[in-house]
């Protein structure tokens, strides 16, 4: 089957994605928490192009936002775009957001050339992906998957409000958040379509690429402790210098991750006690975030960090304490679809490349309950979760049309051509 009489238009999915770069906070960037005014805001008009584009549109307790294209068969599984609404305080606006406009604008494609597929085709704009409101990711699609909880709903943000009071507000019953969740049998295949967030397309020159898989997660606090003492009196060869050792052990993790590598970690918040510059510290608290595709790599380095901790801290006089904060397995794409996305990369002209996703999507959580693909789009250095986040004209449209091919080719398909009235 050849592509549509029209290809997608770069221009709509650019001024869509500005548009709904307005619906935010007024801080620099873009800054959209889930529940807020700001999110309802970006809701009402993805609505309202999911309207225009043929589709159906519901929302479900958790507040996801749900455009639904008929298939010829109406009661065979469906097949699923998405990505999320929410952002990142003082965020890029194409984060989650073009993934969602590019799923409009496929169906929008279908739609304008009176094409139906045999099987439904629903869109999804999820409602908190990021977990910055409530320090809680996924508890859109976590729900549509079906692997949401009550204690889920009750995470609190930092006025006190719990996600299932945020959730009344909207008028939405939060109890009823089971009705989201999908099937297996009812599900075919969930796609999901985003910047890459990395440089490694820029640098070979490519304007898609191809997920093989989304990093497992494994996050840690850690806490050194020594003895607080007067700067100036306290001899170097005595002391018991927290900060000196948590120095110590984090150039100690960057060296063993050079060793395993894709294997990646980061030590992304330090708090050093009593933090005044005449006193020795006396603690460091800090965290450590480990990601990969390979389980085992992961325990292994693990392991290896806390060996490394506690030789350092043994020689230096310190102690250390460790505590697992949260751990993901790595999700694994649907060779099927990676297929059928590296034959439209192809198509288009392109070179396939194969990435790893070093960062969590909602595609994650949607592994729970079908198989999954995901495809990535350059952005401009790699930058992510900052104002400065980029995507070039063409690229919008490559990424889009892209997507448009991998529906098709992975749909069953037959087409028949809406009467027109």
């Amino acid at each position: 089957m050849g592509k549509p009489i029209q290809i997608v238009n770069s221009h709509r999915i650019a001024e869509r994605i500005y548009k709904l770069s307005t619906c935010s906070e007024p801080t620099i960037g873009v800054t959209r928490l889930s529940f807020t005014n700001e999110f309802q805001l970006a809701q009402k008009m993805v609505e309202k192009w999911m309207l225009e584009a043929g589709m159906t549109v519901r929302r479900d307790n958790l507040n996801n936002l749900i455009g639904r294209y008929e298939g010829k068969n109406s009661h065979s599984p469906v097949l699923m775009i998405g990505s999320h609404l929410d952002t990142v305080i003082e965020g890029g606006k194409y984060d989650g957001m073009l993934g969602i406009v590019a799923g409009i604008e496929v169906i929008a494609i279908l739609f304008e050339n009176g094409i139906i597929l045999e099987n439904p085709i629903e869109v999804v704009a999820f409602c908190d992906e990021e977990g910055v409101r409530f320090h809680s990711t996924f508890l859109g699609s976590k729900a549509i998957a079906g692997t949401l909880t009550e204690r889920d709903l009750e995470a609190t943000d930092e006025q006190g409000i719990t996600v299932a009071a945020a959730i009344k507000q909207l008028g939405l019953n939060p109890l009823e958040y089971q009705e989201a969740a999908k099937e297996p049998k009812d599900v075919f295949g969930y796609i999901e379509l985003h910047i890459e967030q990395g440089p490694i397309l820029e640098k070979e020159g490519i304007a898609c690429g191809i997920a093989t898989g989304i990093a497992g997660l494994s996050r840690y606090s850690f806490k050194v402790e020594g003895f607080a003492g007067h700067a100036g009196t306290v001899p170097a060869a005595l002391r018991k210098d927290a900060l000196v050792g948590a120095a110590e052990i984090i150039l100690a993790i960057e060296k063993l991750v050079k060793n395993h590598a894709p294997l990646v970690a980061t030590v992304g918040k330090l708090s050093v006690k009593p933090g005044s510059s005449n006193v020795i510290p006396g603690e460091v608290l800090g965290t450590i975030d480990i990601r990969d595709t390979n389980q085992y790599r992961i325990k292994e380095v693990i392991q290896a960090i806390f060996q490394t901790c506690e030789e350092i801290c043994t020689r230096r006089g310190l102690t250390y304490h460790v505590e697992k904060v949260m751990e993901a397995p790595p999700v694994y794409c649907c060779e099927e679809i990676s297929a059928a996305i590296e034959s439209a990369i192809q198509e288009n002209g392109m070179r396939p490349i194969h990435l790893v996703s070093g960062a969590g999507h909602d595609a994650m959580a949607m592994a729970d309950v079908t198989k999954i693909g995901m495809i990535f789009v350059r952005c401009e250095k790699g930058i992510s979760h900052h104002p400065d986040e980029h995507v070039i004209l063409d690229d919008l449209g490559i990424g889009a049309q892209v997507l448009l091919d991998t529906v098709l080719k992975i749909s069953n398909y037959h087409t028949t051509v809406k009467e027109r009235f």
